[in-house]
């Protein structure tokens, strides 16, 4: 629908009226101008549940810039602790915050509509993204509270969770090990075959690793320089120390667990014919889910929505569509009026 259009505005309206959750990620305020705020389609539907997305929120002095899920990572304080610490900030190259930013939007609905069950009442979420970046700093907030502690960057490992870092193989690969606690720490020494740094003071606990983080990480990177990387996952497996490679996406299609788990599922494709995608998670027991397809074209479903929900008829979608209140897939009529246009011209 074009919202800017009086009528692709009433075609929301009808259809919020009958729906659980509206979902929409417009500046803030943009709603409000074309009359579809939460309190105008409540209105109608009172068990309506409205998830807001924007980058800093509804309410504030920040609501009105413009914002990225990269921009609402770096506003979190995120972004200055992703990387090494003598290098700039870092980011995980995906949209890192999008996808925090989703799932609790999705969350948030969810919750909403379990509370609707008791009240017959929706509500609206408010998730911005800055603020869903922010919930990952949990641990940061009352260090700096109380301490006056700036978190930083640490590169590869997990500060106070010692050992809990990647290390060199000797084919050149990494090996990233996690043995923070106790006998887990006990059984990665006792596999490198030196359990007497189990009861070493400067190691004996997970406060004193941590104190002595630098001197235990050279130990274990001696151990894993000496042995190829397929060797100290066999061995480390052995032990009950959890430990991996880094996978790659190569690494991932070649895995058994990732196949066995349907988590690469081949779909149909309205370009390519198939392609492969991420399968649903989490599990359910009694309700799996499944991907059906690969996306669908912009405007391939209008037609199929409008027609079986709002019962319109194909003369009124036809009218629609040449007035480009609603655009059903292929060119819209104000590219073929620059076709046509081109074409006489030629």
């Amino acid at each position: 629908m074009d919202l800017h259009k009086a009528e692709g505005q009433e075609i929301v309206r009808r259809l919020a009226a009958i729906c659980d959750v509206v979902v929409e990620n417009f500046r803030p305020g943009r709603l409000e101008e074309w009359r579809l705020s939460y309190p105008q389609l409540s209105a109608v539907n009172p068990g309506l549940v409205m998830v807001r997305i924007s980058g800093f929120g509804q309410t504030g002095p920040y609501s009105q810039r413009a914002g990225y899920g990269v921009i609402g990572e770096a506003v979190s304080g995120l972004r200055h602790v992703t990387g090494d610490p003598d290098r700039p900030p870092a980011r995980a190259a995906v949209s890192l915050t999008d996808y925090i930013t989703g799932l609790y939007g999705a969350f948030g609905a969810v919750m909403a509509l379990l509370k609707r069950e008791r009240t017959g009442c929706g509500q609206l979420i408010d998730a911005a993204l800055y603020e869903c970046a922010f919930s990952f700093m949990e641990p940061h907030i009352p260090a700096f509270d109380k301490l006056g502690f700036v978190a930083n960057r640490a590169g590869s490992r997990l500060p106070d969770s010692t050992p809990n870092n990647l290390y060199e193989t000797r084919d050149g690969r990494f090996v990233h090990i996690t043995a923070m606690g106790d006998a887990v720490f006990r059984r990665l020494v006792s596999t490198m075959g030196q359990p007497g740094l189990a009861d070493d003071p400067r190691f004996r606990d997970g406060i004193a690793r941590s104190a002595h983080h630098e001197e235990i990480d050279e130990v274990i990177l001696a151990w894993t320089r000496q042995h190829d990387l397929g060797e100290i996952e066999s061995r480390l497996e052995k032990a009950q120390v959890p430990a991996t490679r880094i996978y790659t996406m190569a690494d991932i299609f070649g895995d058994a667990h990732y196949r066995a788990r349907d988590m690469l599922v081949g779909v149909p494709d309205g370009d390519l014919g198939s392609i492969t995608m991420a399968g649903v998670v989490p599990k359910l027991s009694a309700t799996p889910g499944m991907v059906r397809h690969s996306g669908h074209e912009v405007g391939q479903d209008t037609r199929r929505v409008l027609g079986a929900w709002l019962e319109l008829s194909d003369a009124e979608l036809d009218r629609l569509a040449q007035g480009g209140v609603i655009y059903c897939g292929g060119p819209s009529p104000r590219e073929v009026e620059t076709l046509d246009e081109r074409a006489g011209a030629a």
